[in-house]
């Protein structure tokens, strides 16, 4: 029996998480607030963070001290993070993605395959709805996405992109993907990748219609990481995906 530890065990998702192992027939243990993640880190055999950014570094340093591997969940993360993710996983396994979910990885995957096979005249835009108490826009789902496209097309993310359209912006950039948050009520997380082209649009969606999807993906995620050696691992690897884009057409 595996020990799955919860960073944020008392959370909505890690209550779900919880559930989730159980589910599995695994142990789940946890640590919140003002617990010690050292502990946690050195009672469990992989642990899973979907709590904040803020927190990131000295959960990474307890991992690293007690070589275990990590999953993280948490979204919102800076560039500076992702710095802390590579050094990390020179001695430790790590995973890191915007989303767990199986579904979502399956349509990453999807996206970065219609992107490269489609032309330039076919403009992406990428959607996504939550809840009204999510805090970052846009999701790190749909971040994921754009950069499933811009893998497709060969280019650079953060310098092909829009956001935050207000206001006479003039044309729409050949070229660039596009993004769009909408908040409210209780969506679990929506998100519509639409290749708009001559007299033509192609929609792939997704939508998550609870909490367990990400638990349960993380959870998998969690299982296959213990096995693999120090390094930065993708749920596209968990579902033995490539990463790389297949040549246009």
């Amino acid at each position: 029996m595996t020990s799955i530890g919860i960073i944020g065990s008392q959370g909505r998702m890690g209550v779900a998480l919880a559930a989730a192992i159980s589910e599995a027939g695994q142990r789940s243990c946890g640590v919140d607030r003002g617990g010690s993640v050292a502990k946690l880190a050195a009672s469990a055999d992989v642990l899973v963070d979907f709590s904040s950014p803020a927190a990131l570094e000295a959960t990474l340093d307890a991992c690293v001290a007690a070589a275990k591997p990590i999953v993280i969940g948490t979204t919102g993360l800076e560039e500076r993070h992702h710095y802390l993710i590579d050094d990390a996983a020179r001695d430790i396994a790590v995973l890191q993605t915007g989303n767990t979910s199986l579904g979502v990885t399956l349509l990453a995957h999807l996206v970065r395959e219609a992107a490269a096979r489609l032309d330039p005249e076919y403009d992406i835009e990428i959607v996504e709805m939550h809840h009204r108490g999510k805090v970052d826009a846009p999701s790190g789902t749909a971040l994921l996405l754009g950069e499933a496209a811009a893998a497709g097309r060969g280019i650079n993310l953060a310098t092909c992109s829009e956001r935050g359209r207000d206001g006479v912006t003039g044309a729409r950039g050949h070229g660039k993907i596009g993004f769009a948050s909408l908040r409210g009520g209780t969506v679990a997380g929506d998100h519509d990748v639409i290749f708009a082209g001559p007299e033509e649009m192609i929609t792939l969606s997704h939508r998550a219609e609870n909490r367990m999807i990400f638990a349960r993906g993380a959870v998998k995620a969690a299982l296959w990481l213990i096995h693999q050696k120090a390094g930065r691992y993708t749920m596209s690897q968990v579902l033995g995906l490539s990463d790389r884009a297949a040549a246009p057409a």
